[in-house]
């Protein structure tokens, strides 16, 4: 029998996604968040508060980057997740990361994580009920070492971090356990 657990994010599993930009004077600013997902296959959605330094850096420069985080580099993602950018002055450079220029779009490529994706703002959306950053993917780097055979992500090599909102864990993704489109199939016969 189910139990009750009352009003609670209950959606797992939840990315861990590493949103940057640069500030008004070009330093770079990371945030870590939750709360994103693909909106389409060009689009990603961000539903991140309009108060977070990296919010108003990319209503500025009107572009980012999210990067996927991995287990290699748990230890930072969580920090990015922990310091806020609107007290702590330089939080980027207190990782010892370092972050190359987009060649798509204004906005930080953090080097240490292995998969990013170059966004350009393509609008804000805020009504009573929802902030939400919409990003138009430009590009999309990936390290050789999280790539198989034929060029495509293997999410057995990227080892991404899934956030737990129920216990506040981190788990790894990367067991594959069928094939989309097609375990569902056998179903489409009766």
């Amino acid at each position: 029998m189910k139990q009750s657990l009352g009003v609670i994010p209950a959606v797992y599993p939840m990315p861990v996604l590493m949103v940057a930009a640069y500030d008004k004077d070009g330093k770079v600013n990371v945030m870590n968040a939750a709360w994103g997902m693909i909106s389409d296959m060009d689009k990603i959605a961000l539903f991140i508060d309009e108060d977070h330094k990296t919010t108003m850096n990319i209503r500025e420069s009107k572009a980012f980057t999210v990067s996927i985080a991995d287990r290699d580099h748990m230890d930072v993602a969580d920090f990015f997740g922990i310091a806020t950018g609107n007290k702590m002055e330089d939080k980027f450079a207190r990782t010892g990361y370092h972050a190359s220029k987009s060649d798509k779009v204004n906005a930080p490529v953090i080097d240490e994580f292995p998969l990013c994706m170059e966004c350009e703002l393509a609008e804000i959306v805020q009504t009573e009920n929802l902030h939400a950053v919409i990003g138009r993917i430009k590009d999309v780097k990936a390290d050789e070492k999280i790539l198989d055979d034929s060029g495509k992500v293997d999410p057995s090599k990227l080892n991404a971090l899934i956030f737990d909102q129920f216990q506040h864990g981190y788990y790894v993704s990367g067991e594959k356990v069928g094939k989309a489109w097609n375990a569902g199939s056998a179903l489409m016969k009766q």
